[in-house]
């Protein structure tokens, strides 16, 4: 999918913000605090009905007014074109519109707009603990298979519930006889169907991650992925081996009150050439590595979805070298990932390497919280 106008209402610096996106690369230049981050969160809101950076919607709203809208109409390449409206009016909750039919739950907008989300805080895939490998597996297979995110939610809801009895477990209150059975049961079956989806999809991967480390140029060394279930030695399937461990550590989660195994502990370990990435790789790896997961991540959406993602990067160029600035602007200039939208403080690392002089990219300054097409700069236009 390609967005084609973005609007903003009350949403953070943004009182009323319009943008005319191009299809290749739209960058977004301005000072800290302008509001560049906050056109990138708003199409998260659009793309996943909430922000990326983890904030609640009440404080995305403008200070001082009394609700948001973000609108986004975009087209699609084999799918039909949409117009989506997120709005939040604080005291009545926020809401989303699909070609004006209002949606059930947010969760619907998942996977119409396939995304990925580039940031500083992308080092953790590599070097931080397992949930950001977890959220990251999670994060692409709810968007390529509605499915999961259904199986993810209940399986979460059945969590909550089986470790609430737990605790009432362990302060030695009573519980209905065979409850603690049922909701492993539960567990199990939801669970083993997550298991199993997550090993289907990471066997696929690690060829991806490989192609995206040749597109960057990465240095040498070949990256591995390993998925290593909290449940343990797999049984004949995967649900079977969650209801055997689940078992097998019941007492050791009453005495610590949550449940101890699941595919909410399971682990992705990232390995180049056989040695794990996570304590032995050098910052430049870790980068590198992360950035592949990233394109990686865009390639597997665009063959499962059949359309290109948005490609959303907050502030990623800085801690590059040059050499790969210049690989990663000329992926996007060519548009072989999907449209992409960036924030930067200044304009003159992407000088000369994107040909923002042309209709297929763009260049808006950012101040605030105002958006206006920035002059064209490039090296291969003989403009003075």
């Amino acid at each position: 999918m390609r967005l084609r106008r973005l609007s903003l209402t009350q949403f953070r610096a943004h009182t009323d913000s319009q943008l005319e996106a191009a299809p290749g690369v739209n960058l977004l230049v301005g000072p800290n605090g302008a509001g560049k981050t906050n056109v990138l969160e708003a199409l998260a809101y659009l793309c996943l009905g909430k922000s990326f950076l983890g904030a609640s919607d009440s404080n995305v709203v403008q200070r001082g007014a009394g609700h948001f809208v973000v609108e986004g109409e975009f087209g699609g390449e084999t799918r039909p074109d949409l117009k989506i409206r997120v709005a939040l009016v604080p005291g009545e909750g926020k809401r989303a519109f699909v070609n004006g039919a209002p949606l059930d739950r947010l969760t619907e907008l998942v996977g119409l707009v396939p995304v990925v989300i580039l940031s500083p805080d992308d080092r953790d895939l590599t070097a931080g603990g397992p949930s950001e490998r977890r959220r990251l597996v999670d994060a692409t297979l709810s968007q390529a298979f509605p499915v999961y995110l259904d199986d993810l939610l209940k399986y979460r809801r059945a969590l909550k519930q089986k470790n609430a009895l737990l605790q009432q477990l362990r302060r030695g209150h009573a519980v209905a006889p065979g409850t603690t059975d049922a909701w492993d049961e539960e567990l199990a079956l939801l669970g083993g169907r997550i298991v199993s989806r997550r090993r289907s999809f990471l066997g696929g991967f690690a060829d991806l991650l490989s192609q995206a480390h040749e597109l960057l140029g990465s240095p040498g060394g070949t990256p591995q992925l390993e998925y290593q279930p909290s449940s343990g030695e797999p049984a004949p399937d995967d649900a079977d081996a969650l209801r055997q461990q689940l078992a097998r550590t019941r007492r050791h989660s009453v005495r610590m009150g949550r449940t101890l195994t699941g595919p909410h502990l399971d682990e992705v370990v990232f390995r180049i050439d056989g040695f794990e990435l996570r304590p032995f790789a050098s910052q430049g790896q870790h980068r590198t590595f992360a950035l592949a997961v990233r394109v990686a991540q865009a390639l597997y959406l665009r063959e499962r979805t059949e359309e290109p993602p948005l490609l959303l990067l907050d502030d990623v160029f800085g801690p590059l070298d040059p050499d790969r600035t210049r690989v990663v602007l000329e992926l996007l200039g060519s548009q072989a990932l999907g449209q992409s939208f960036v924030t930067a403080a200044r304009s003159e690392p992407f000088e000369g390497l994107v040909p923002f002089h042309t209709d297929a990219h763009v260049s808006f300054h950012v101040e605030h919280g105002a958006l206006s097409p920035a002059h064209s700069f490039s090296a291969t236009s003989d403009s003075p």
